[in-house]
């Protein structure tokens, strides 16, 4: 019986300290999310980030992710508009006209890209308590201007004759305008 008492005793401690155990959510943010770092119809905007136990690595790093995002988002917008403005308009041959544009985006992105600043970054230094080594992280904002890409597009399809032929740019035009407002309330 008095086993009994002792096991009954035990499970009661137990059940006790578990359900007195707490636990702590912590929320994190992460740098630059609030709505003005997002892209909207005017920019392209990407927030990236990069780690290393060297500062000039990690930039590096954040700096390489942020671009290839940035290369994404132009170039599907810009397949997008170029699949739209292809089904809405006669193009004697669709497919080698859509795979122009597209040619034609990849270099205009390619020629941002290498242009592109950094409007702004912020640096957090961890130290590791074990090792007392330290790691970097570092978090950049990249943006690029819907009129700047637009611009290099159409400056390219102007120097291009065969594309010229079929390229409309008032309709092109608001097509890229339709699809950065998509882009914009996507981001609201």
């Amino acid at each position: 019986m008095g086993r009994l008492y002792l096991k009954l005793f035990l499970l009661l401690v137990l059940t006790t300290l578990y359900s007195c155990k707490t636990t702590k959510n912590l929320e994190i943010s992460a740098p630059f999310s609030e709505k003005k770092y997002k892209s909207n119809k005017n920019f392209f905007r990407v927030t990236s980030s990069g780690s290393s136990k060297d500062l000039e690595t990690a930039k590096k790093k954040a700096i390489m992710n942020a671009k290839s995002e940035l290369a994404g988002n132009i170039r599907s917008t810009v397949k997008a508009v170029t699949d739209q403005y292809t089904n809405s308009t006669t193009v004697e041959n669709n497919e080698q006209f859509e795979n122009k544009f597209e040619e034609l985006a990849r270099t205009v992105v390619k020629e941002i890209l290498s242009d592109l600043d950094v409007k702004e970054e912020k640096l957090f230094r961890e130290s590791d308590k074990k090792t007392g080594k330290d790691n970097y992280s570092v978090w950049v904002v990249m943006e690029m201007s819907r009129q700047s890409v637009f611009d290099d597009m159409n400056n390219k399809i102007s120097k291009d004759q065969k594309l010229q032929l079929d390229y409309d740019k008032m309709k092109y035009e608001k097509i890229f305008n339709s699809e950065m407002e998509k882009l914009a309330e996507e981001n609201n």
